[in-house]
């Protein structure tokens, strides 16, 4: 029986080519990445308090000789586009004879991918650690753990190690209230990953973590990492009156932000109750302008209102809007990019992550096309980007020479300088923030090398900055520091989309010449009403 044990938790690489990486916003503010791993920090909580713990985060950081020389076990896992550096970090444990396990959605979704590791962690973690504790306490090196999908009590949930964190590395740390999402989207694994009935802590498990994190002293960027936090609207908005007592006793030291589906607009006084908070961004899915393709993805609650005038309202109650869209559904009759870029335009929404459509494991829309033979064969294997830099890995309904160039006109378009510090300033105009933003650490720093930096983004982007900052300083100056944060997200995107248009003209091109060929499609294996079933 082994009564302590030393755990190296290693963060994997997320995809260098990828539109979350925001490399250039964290290096105004000396950040090394965007988020901090709230998973692992997590898991480190369940393990036995006698265990030591260390946490290296390969984005932000090197993994030492001698941490993992230090390690008794590598504990690691992560997201689809950690993939290739997480089966990289299995290779170099079983090299190292070093035991190791790996978790997370991405080998919950493809365990066969990870069976070089030698424990699995399937599901979520909380009511499953303590079988693998048991296991390895017992003398087990081998074994998988599984927890039943969408079933586990989040009131069980620990408080995370936040105090393993370098927090001076991250733009924002996370927090969790909910997991699981009501809606049905056929693209979409995390109703199949944590179920369609949202789970939420108790108000008193997520104030616990904000006193945590305001005890180690930090300040500024909260992100609320929940499916949609509007999922179960009755326990938010039980939640809300905590949160915003909280706040007031602390004199407001964070700011938050979430994802939420587009009906938040519908309930004035949620709106009202998020922006009392201090919420000052939401990422919205709405995939699609048109009408057929929502609602053949089953995305019905976009569907029956003016998208303008919901994002409208959600500005106007001082929250701004961060958006997803995707191209490539079989509900594309033809050309989708004048309406999609029109949809942006018409919202003012400057940062949208507009993707190809990608057939992720355990997804319906997996479950359809491979009923329909029209899945490619080996895509799990070889997917390790994300909706921007991989994509269609099926036969699609248009010509594909199409649905790339639908793409890489939307990316052209919206990411012009003009276009974009245009949807900017107009978002400044709306953007109805009745409490100031409050200065923390590095915020006059960020802002002075954004100047810097903006004028040399490329042709044309210095003066329609300016033109958007003076706008926004006469007819609404509460709104700054947030025209600000998008503008420094500018020097992320701009560079990025051309980097995609590249590789999208090179598809083009090969599919133009005959090079690009269709991989085999994987035939149906069971009748369509067991798979339908």
């Amino acid at each position: 029986m082994t009564d302590t044990c030393k755990v190296l938790m290693i963060f994997p690489l997320f995809n260098a080519n990828s539109f979350w990486n925001y490399k250039e916003a964290c290096d105004l503010s000396g950040a090394r990445y965007p988020a901090a791993p709230l998973g692992l920090i997590t898991v480190a909580a369940l393990l036995p308090k006698n265990w030591e713990v260390r946490l290296v985060n390969r984005n932000t950081e090197q993994l030492d000789d001698d941490d993992f020389g230090w390690a008794d076990i590598v504990m690691t896992g992560g997201m689809l586009p950690q993939r290739n550096d997480a089966l990289h970090i299995i290779e170099m444990c079983r090299a190292a004879n070093k035991p190791v396990v790996v978790g997370g959605p991405d080998v919950t979704s493809s365990p066969a991918l990870y069976a070089a590791a030698n424990f699995q962690v399937l599901g979520e973690a909380e009511e499953i650690m303590v079988d693998f504790i048991a296991a390895w306490r017992r003398g087990e090196r081998e074994g998988v753990f599984e927890a039943p999908m969408g079933k586990t009590d989040v009131t069980k949930s620990p408080l995370p190690r936040f105090d393993l964190l370098k927090l001076d590395q991250y733009l924002h740390v996370g927090v969790q209230f909910s997991r699981g999402c009501p809606f049905s989207c056929e693209f979409c694994d995390i109703i199949e990953l944590y179920g369609r009935v949202p789970r939420t802590k108790t108000n008193a498990q997520v104030m616990a973590e904000l006193d945590a994190l305001y005890a180690l002293g930090y300040r500024g960027h909260v992100d609320f990492v929940d499916d949609n936090l509007i999922g179960n609207k009755k326990a938010l908005k039980k939640f809300l009156p905590d949160l915003k007592r909280w706040q007031n006793e602390k004199n407001f030291p964070f700011e938050f932000s979430t994802e939420a589906s587009i009906n938040l607009a519908d309930d004035a006084d949620l709106l009202r109750s998020l922006s009392d908070t201090n919420f000052f961004a939401i990422f919205v899915g709405i995939e699609s302008p048109d009408t057929d393709s929502l609602v053949l993805m089953q995305k019905k609650q976009n569907t029956r209102r003016s998208l303008q005038q919901s994002i409208e309202t959600i500005h106007k109650a001082g929250i701004f809007v961060n958006a997803g869209f995707i191209v490539g559904f079989d509900s594309e009759k033809g050309s989708v990019a004048q309406g999609m870029i029109d949809c942006i335009e018409d919202t003012s929404i400057p940062v949208c992550m507009v993707g190809l459509l990608y057939a992720l494991p355990t997804t319906q829309l997996t479950r359809r096309l491979l009923a329909e033979g029209r899945l490619f064969s080996g895509s799990e294997q070889t997917q390790s980007g994300d909706q921007c830099t991989a994509g269609l890995n099926f036969e699609t309904r248009r010509p594909r020479r199409d649905v790339l160039n639908d793409y890489r006109t939307v990316l052209k378009a919206i990411y012009d300088p003009v276009a974009y510090f245009g949807r900017v300033r107009r978002l400044g105009r709306m953007l109805k923030r009745e409490r100031t933003h409050k200065m923390v650490k590095g915020d006059l720093r960020s802002f002075i090398r954004l100047l810097f930096r903006i004028n040399r983004a490329g042709p044309g982007t210095a003066g329609q900055f300016w033109r958007m900052l003076l706008d926004c300083a006469l007819h609404n100056p509460k709104a700054l520091p947030y025209v600000v944060m998008t503008s420094a997200l500018y020097l992320h995107l701009g560079p990025f989309s051309r980097q995609v248009i590249k590789e999208i003209d090179q598809e083009i091109g090969n599919v133009d010449s005959g090079r690009w060929q269709a991989p085999p499609s994987l035939q149906p294996v069971q009748p369509l009403q067991a798979i339908e079933a």
